[in-house]
């Protein structure tokens, strides 16, 4: 996280360029990790009751931190609260095509930390979309102030 803090700061001209850093995005392994019989398939609702997980896992102290001492801004897609609702929206053992019960069962490794699409990442690609709306906008009257400067100091 140093090393890319750092070059951002030495290589990005924020003028020019927005910086996006998608945050900390939660798996929902139960039993198990990836490679240790982690399972997620009978997955069927989001989580309802906050209480139910860590709120500010350590790694996003850590990420937040450095984001914070950073020169160049960095719009900062903070995902971490909206994934760790959706416990059912991991592709989980449906990550193959036309597996019968009993194959989904035996699987020994199943997806719960990449999402399904449609489904999360398309929010976090509103987000991101609304975020280059905004900027635009701003850049737009930055420019039409700075005419309108130049205009009277032209009459």
């Amino acid at each position: 996280m140093l090393t890319w803090s750092r070059w951002v700061d030495q290589n990005i001209d924020p003028s020019k360029t927005l910086v996006i850093f998608r945050g900390y995005s939660v798996s929902h392994f139960r039993g198990g990790e990836w490679s240790s019989g982690g399972k997620c398939n009978d997955e069927t609702e989001p989580i309802t009751d906050e209480a139910l997980f860590e709120m500010d896992p350590p790694m996003v102290g850590i990420l937040e931190s450095v984001l914070s001492r950073m020169r160049t801004p960095v719009f900062y897609l903070n995902v971490t609260r909206m994934t760790n609702f959706r416990k059912d929206a991991h592709p989980s053992a449906y990550r193959m095509q036309n597996l019968s019960e009993e194959e989904i069962r035996s699987q020994k490794i199943q997806d719960c930390s990449h999402w399904c699409l449609p489904g999360v990442p398309d929010t976090w690609n509103k987000i991101v979309y609304s975020q280059l709306l905004r900027r635009h906008k701003k850049q737009k009257q930055q420019k039409e102030q700075k005419r309108q400067i130049l205009r009277k100091r032209h009459t």
